[in-house]
Parts: C-alpha cells; structure tokens; sequence
C-alpha cells in the first residue's frame, strides 16, 4: 500500500509519498518521493491579506504537478492540508475550488489545533514519560503543545511565525502571551522540562550543531548557533552554510522563537526528532484507511 501527503504551509509547501511495510509486528514506512518546493504563501498573505495572481498560478501548477504523481505511483488515499496562510488569505475559498475542479485535488485549511493535533501522532513516538514542552515554528504561526508521560494536555497556536513580519511591539506582545501561557501550563510540575523542536529551521540548526547529543541540542548550544548565523552575511549562509535561499533569511526568526519560549519554559536542551506535518499527516492517513491505530512505526529513507 503507497500514502500520499502534501502540508501546504507559509514558507514552503511539502510532499510525500511513502510505501506502508507490514512484517510481522513491525510497522514501517518507506520513503518513495519527497518535494519540498519553496512556494512562499505567506509572502503575499502576510503583507497584503491575499495570494495574488501569480502565486495562484504557481500554486495550481504545484498541485497539477503533484496529482499526477499521486497518479503516477497508484496511491491508496491522499491527504492535503493548508495551514497558516491558507487561513488567512480573503480568496483562499476561491483557490481552493479552482484547484478542487481543474486539478482534481482536495485541500482542507486546518486550525491551528487540528494542527497540533495531527503533529501529536508523529512526535509522541519520541517521547519518554515526563514533562514536554513541543515547539513547531512555522511560516505564519507558532504551535506550542504540552505533553505529560505521553499525553498532550495542553494545546495553543499564536501569530508569530518566520515569514510573518511583526515589529518589535508586536513581537513582545506576542512573546509576552506565549510566555504567560508557558508558565501557565507548567506550573505545577515540579520535574525538569525538556523541549520537543519541529520544523525544517529547528532540523538545520540541529544538523549545523558541532556537538549534537541523543538526538538533542542545549540552549546555550542553540543560542550559540544562533549568533553565528546571525553574523555571517547572506552570501556566506548561502555558499559556507549551503543554505537554501528561503531558508538562509528565515533561520535567524525562527531559531529566536525557538530560544525564547525555551526560555520562558526553563527548558534547558531541546530534541529534535526528523519529523513533521506532512509525517503526522501519513499516520492519520494510515488509521483512516485501515482502521488500526498506530503505536509505534519506523520511518525509511529510500534505498
């Protein structure tokens, strides 16, 4: 059985395909196809409240792109979801239908919570019994999830996000609420909390640390790492670093969210599991069509 997943997010819009292996008691998806194409949504949204001409244009080319690999690879179910900019964007309904009846393909916007939700399925296989505190940093809107011994209990979703622009009153404003609601939601725990990053920003300063233990990074570790960038020029993040161009200018906004709500959380090191959405995405995807909840699967890469 092959599944098919696309996160249409702000910054970047992702796809994948994956081969579902059953052998014995294990669980595994294999990696066929993985895209990430730089399509920046919120570019437009953000500034503007809307997608303009030429971004609907690339966008139903992506999708037209994208359902006819889904053909191509004879997929058992699909799922495709929009985030952030998809919410707020005026002529979104309208982009949405066109890409519905001219390509053929299905898109649903989710909440921020629905969000969350679907991220719960991918992360929680990483987790030990204790305190966690999940930070997905997104182009539009920042998702902050508390977990207890594997159980999220506590869910919220705010306007800061890497494409978003905020001015410096905006962003301690909404810095401020975050740190509110951290404090909020931990305190009663007494244990020590540790941080859970999703989101390719968190995965390239993680991949960029020189001493990455377990899985994980210390925050002086990512505060150091955040310096560095910050200093190098854009040419050099883009040739030293080898940073993609729409990852180059966004890495330092992000990597700050990342710092400051572990910050606020007292969370003194953050993991950073290799996965996201589009991951989450697959997991519910696999439920649906073969009503078996998942417990524990193991993700390959293509051989």
């Amino acid at each position: 059985m092959k599944l098919a997943a696309i996160d249409i997010g702000s910054n970047a819009i992702r796809f994948q395909v994956i081969r579902v292996i059953r052998y014995r008691d294990t669980l595994s998806f294999k990696k066929l196809e993985y895209i990430r194409f730089p399509l920046r949504l919120g570019q437009d949204v953000f500034h503007d409240g809307t997608l303009s001409e030429g971004t609907l244009e690339r966008f139903e080319k992506l999708m037209r792109a994208f359902k006819i690999l889904i053909d191509l690879y004879e997929v058992s179910g699909y799922v495709a979801v929009a985030t952030s900019a998809m919410r707020e964007a005026k002529n979104a309904k309208i982009a949405l239908q066109a890409v519905a009846s001219e390509v053929g393909l299905s898109i649903h916007v989710i909440s921020g919570e629905e969000e969350a939700e679907i991220l719960s399925k991918a992360i929680i296989p990483f987790l030990d019994n204790g305190t966690y505190l999940h930070i997905d940093v997104g182009g539009g809107s920042t998702e902050l999830n508390i977990y207890r011994d594997k159980v999220r209990v506590d869910s919220k979703s705010f306007q800061m996000g890497t494409v978003r622009s905020l001015n410096t009153k905006g962003r301690s404003k909404v810095f401020k609420a975050a740190e509110e609601w951290v404090k909020t939601s931990l305190s009663h725990t007494e244990e020590p909390v540790i941080a859970v990053g999703t989101g390719g920003n968190i995965r390239k300063l993680f991949q960029l640390s020189i001493f990455p233990r377990s899985g994980s990074i210390t925050l002086s570790e990512l505060s150091a790492l955040q310096a560095y960038v910050a200093a190098l020029p854009m040419e050099e993040r883009l040739n030293l670093l080898k940073l993609n161009p729409d990852r180059a200018d966004v890495i330092i906004p992000a990597a700050e969210i990342y710092i400051e709500v572990m910050r606020r959380g007292n969370a003194d090191r953050i993991l950073v599991p290799n996965v996201g959405l589009k991951d989450g995405l697959l997991y519910q995807l696999y439920e649906k069509v073969t009503g078996e909840p998942i417990s524990q699967v193991e993700f390959l890469d293509q051989i």
